[in-house]
């Protein structure tokens, strides 16, 4: 019962964001911030944003602002507050002081929702690994604040039944997860030296979070997968084969989706399931067309490649959602090899990135025109199983094909 309780909180917070450049993009990082909140059932009752020199290092925002802070608290009965950026355990303990409320920052929201949505036993393990080491530093500030509500966000999760517990412990735990997840992570080595081996082709599905990633998945491979608007609807990664003009095929994976301000220890503590793009041959990346920050996102989508050390693959940008523009207009990524606008809920463009796929691995391959003869029929199966037959004509002498073949199998053939 106590538990059923502590799920049904909804909780009520202010979301608190600190300006130190006049070129950032603080207030529309602040309503991402919201959208967070929102996914993690938690209702948005104000926000400030405080522009100054830089964050104050011992309270993240300065005396003046907290006063403003602790005034709304009151007037919007809100339970806590969400600060944007990651707080150190200073600031956690001296704002939870000044207010005396529940003070939770960016990336225990992201840990939270991730909590919710993890549903593999891998992703369970990042989850809980990376929701440890957060609180292990934090471990006195969050204790009191968490207790002291009975639940909320920051309390789902493996992680939850962890918090009374001292340091000694956590880190035992955290030992025994890396381990737990040493053994998921060969595993999954072990599938992608099979996928190289039988010189399976990889795509990724990369970009922002909520942008229909999961909407392009389900069109392309009829799989059903969850889709949400809410950000970070997936967390664990999805693989199936999609079929590509030439009798080609692929397997395209479903990625987590990036987001700005996403702080490097989670990229680090997730990077096993990340690593699936850095091993894909080639990356879809797709676009909210709709959304008015449309090119910030993508800057933030490269960025993230360029930190995991997947900078220099092929790149297939899809416009997604141009069912919801008003006007059509032509879109561009200088970056991408093509870029095509599309719809994932209206089947728009589907065809046309289906050959761009295929373009794109054709050129990866060399064409030939020979003349098997009929004790050499074997090759064709090789040909058809890892290239592109193009024509296979049952000819007097032997048997005529055309078709691209890998390199490593060029002189096999």
């Amino acid at each position: 019962m106590q538990d059923t309780m502590r799920n049904e909180i909804r909780e009520r917070v202010i979301l608190v964001g600190v300006q130190a450049d006049a070129g950032d993009d603080t207030e529309e990082s602040v309503r991402e911030l919201g959208e967070l909140a929102r996914t993690a059932d938690a209702e948005v009752a104000g926000m400030l944003i405080q522009r100054r020199e830089s964050i104050h290092p011992g309270t993240y925002i300065g005396k003046g602002k907290i006063e403003e802070v602790r005034n709304l608290l009151f007037e919007t009965e809100a339970t806590g507050i969400i600060c944007d950026d990651e707080l150190s355990p200073a600031q956690l303990n001296n704002l939870q002081q000044e207010l005396d409320c529940k003070v939770m920052d960016r990336t225990l929201l992201i840990l939270d929702i991730f909590a919710r949505h993890a549903t593999s036993s891998e992703g369970k393990l990042q989850v809980e690994l990376a929701q440890l080491r957060y609180r292990a530093a934090r471990l006195t500030g969050l204790g009191n604040s968490l207790s002291r509500l009975g639940g909320g966000i920051g309390t789902r999760g493996p992680g939850e039944k962890k918090l009374e517990t001292d340091r000694r412990v956590i880190r035992t735990r955290i030992s025994h997860l890396k381990r737990e997840l040493e053994e998921v992570i060969r595993h999954r080595e072990l599938i992608r030296a099979q996928r190289r081996k039988t010189q399976q082709k990889i795509v990724a599905l990369v970009g922002y979070t909520s942008v229909g990633k999961s909407a392009l998945f389900r069109t392309l491979t009829g799989a059903d997968v969850m889709e949400d608007e809410k950000l970070f609807a997936t967390l664990d990664t999805t693989t199936r084969i999609v079929r590509l003009p030439g009798r080609q095929e692929i397997l395209l994976t479903d990625t987590v989706g990036f987001i700005r301000k996403l702080p490097h220890h989670l990229v680090e503590a997730f990077k096993s399931t990340l690593e699936e793009v850095c091993c894909a041959d080639i990356l879809i990346h797709v676009v909210d067309s709709s959304s008015t920050q449309m090119e910030a996102q993508m800057q933030v989508v490269y960025e993230t490649l360029s930190e995991l050390g997947a900078g220099g693959k092929p790149v297939v940008t899809v416009f997604n959602k141009q069912d919801l523009l008003l006007d059509r207009r032509t879109f561009r990524d200088f970056r991408a090899e093509k870029c095509i606008p599309c719809s994932a809920h209206t089947g728009e463009g589907m065809d046309e990135l289906r050959l761009a796929l295929s373009e794109i691995l054709r050129a990866q391959k060399i064409y030939i025109e020979r003349l098997y003869p009929y004790d050499r029929a074997g090759v064709i199966q090789l040909i058809r199983r890892k290239g592109e037959l193009l024509e296979e004509a049952y000819q007097a002498d032997g048997i005529f094909v055309r078709a691209y073949v890998p390199k490593d199998i060029y002189m096999s053939v």
